[in-house]
């Protein structure tokens, strides 16, 4: 009884209902402004020409008069002066009328009934079969005055219209209610469709195929379905590859550490080789703290748990401690560094900044071969700065740049590039410009070097 299927169907039965009532009620307030009247007056003018037909037909017995008129679907009321009545045509169902009325009408006055007597409320007080609801005329026939009152046969006369717009109202009924039925049931079985494949969505199938070809909203609606389902199973996809990766990364090191403990203790090693292992194990730890590390960032990153504390500093500055820092790398393969380093304030967290620009410089030197050149810049513009990192290494190819950003990439080591990291640093530093609401590109060919420009929002001086 809950169900969506039928609440549509009451609700728009309830439409129906509420829909025929208002109606009835705003033609019911039409006839009682505009139709009443004028009913009046129609039936007041047939009186009218009642009276004058047989005032021109003098000769005619009265009676038979009458029996003809009422033969034409009228309801004819006679009074005399004496108060004896006669009635002609199908006779009234209530006959009580008020004694001055008839003896008003026996002296020359016209009886209103219609307009003057009160008869319900709705429009069907037309139909009422009461002489209260007729027209009185006053009538002269063979010496002696009549009050004759005079109402259309209604139940002669519409009769069959009245069992036919029965009819049509319960056959308008019941076919609206089938049609309901049917179209209801149309319009709420893709949303049961959509519940279905919400159900498996949440039992983890996500293969799921929905053949709901409509243009509407419901089409839409299962189209975006659809697609959330696509990007689910995508997340749950990187989600099981993450896991893989993270459980390979930690593994590695971690069965080195055991190999080379296992080795130390059982004696059977030099002291040479002693060294060489625990040298092996101290790099290997190392290599944990710093997975670790960087997945407690992402881990942060990600849920932007307020880790982006921005501060104004130079920038200028902040570049040539990250050269420093990384002097021994570059003095090792005789790389040419060229500097273009202005001063310039920026207003950023000065710490996560300073992972991105140590993980790109330290790329650039890893993947530059000897005697090679890398070049870092800074370029102010009124908006925003970009801070450019250049190198005359191995380069990308396309393919690799649609995933560089990704976690655990390390990309073709087919060519023999240096896969010793873990494949974060890239998605940190992609991570932490985002946070500072900045871009980061990267343009690169196989062997033609590699270009990586950051933008970030430049440093907005205090109004003076």
């Amino acid at each position: 009884m809950k169900s969506l299927y039928f609440r549509v169907v009451l609700l728009f039965v309830a439409i129906v209902l509420i829909s025929g009532t208002l109606g009835f009620l705003l033609a019911n307030e039409y006839y009682q402004r505009n139709m009443r009247a004028y009913n009046e007056q129609k039936i007041a003018r047939i009186g009218q020409e009642i009276v004058a037909l047989y005032t021109d037909k003098s000769g005619m017995d009265l009676h038979a008069f009458m029996t003809h008129v009422a033969n034409l679907n009228f309801q004819l009321y006679l009074v005399d002066e004496r108060g004896q009545a006669t009635s002609f045509g199908a006779p009234f169902r209530d006959h009580q009328l008020a004694r001055e009325t008839v003896q008003k009408v026996l002296a020359g006055e016209m009886y209103r009934g219609i307009t003057e007597e009160q008869h319900g409320l709705f429009v069907t007080g037309f139909f009422e079969n009461t002489l209260k609801n007729s027209i009185g005329l006053p009538l002269k026939a063979e010496g002696k005055t009549y009050a004759l009152f005079v109402r259309p046969s209604i139940e002669q006369q519409f009769g069959e219209v009245h069992v036919m717009f029965a009819v049509l109202l319960a056959a308008m009924f019941l076919l609206s209610l089938l049609f309901i039925l049917v179209f209801t049931r149309y319009l709420v079985r893709p949303i049961q469709k959509l519940s279905h494949a919400t159900k498996k969505l949440a039992e983890g199938e996500y293969e799921i195929q929905l053949d709901i070809a409509r243009k509407d909203e419901i089409g839409e609606l299962a189209a975006n379905f659809a697609q959330m389902a696509e990007s689910l199973k995508q997340l749950d996809d990187m989600r099981q590859e993450f896991v893989s990766n993270v459980s390979h990364e930690i593994q590695s090191p971690l069965a080195s550490i055991q190999g080379f403990s296992q080795a130390i203790r059982s004696g059977g090693v030099t002291e040479v080789q002693r060294d060489e292992y625990l040298t092996i194990i101290e790099e290997e730890s190392r290599r944990l703290s710093s997975l670790s590390k960087q997945l407690l960032t992402l881990a942060s990153l990600d849920k932007e748990t307020g880790l982006y504390e921005p501060t104004v500093y130079r920038l200028d500055e902040q570049l040539r401690q990250v050269v420093l820092l990384l002097e021994r790398q570059w003095q090792q393969k005789s790389l040419e560094l060229e500097l273009d380093l202005p001063d310039t304030l920026i207003t950023a967290d000065k710490q996560l900044l300073n992972q991105v620009w140590i993980n790109l410089l330290s790329n650039s030197i890893k993947f530059t071969p000897p005697h090679g050149t890398i070049s870092l810049s800074i370029q102010q513009a009124p908006s925003d700065l970009v801070v450019t990192i250049r190198d005359t290494g191995i380069g990308i190819s396309e393919e690799e740049r649609q995933h560089i950003f990704e976690r655990f990439y390390k990309g073709d080591k087919s060519r023999n590039r240096e896969a010793t990291g873990s494949g974060l640093g890239l998605a940190i530093v992609h991570k932490i410009v985002q946070a500072a609401k900045g871009i980061i590109d990267i343009d690169s060919d196989i062997g033609a070097g590699t270009t990586v420009k950051v933008s970030l929002p430049a440093h907005e001086r205090p109004r003076k």
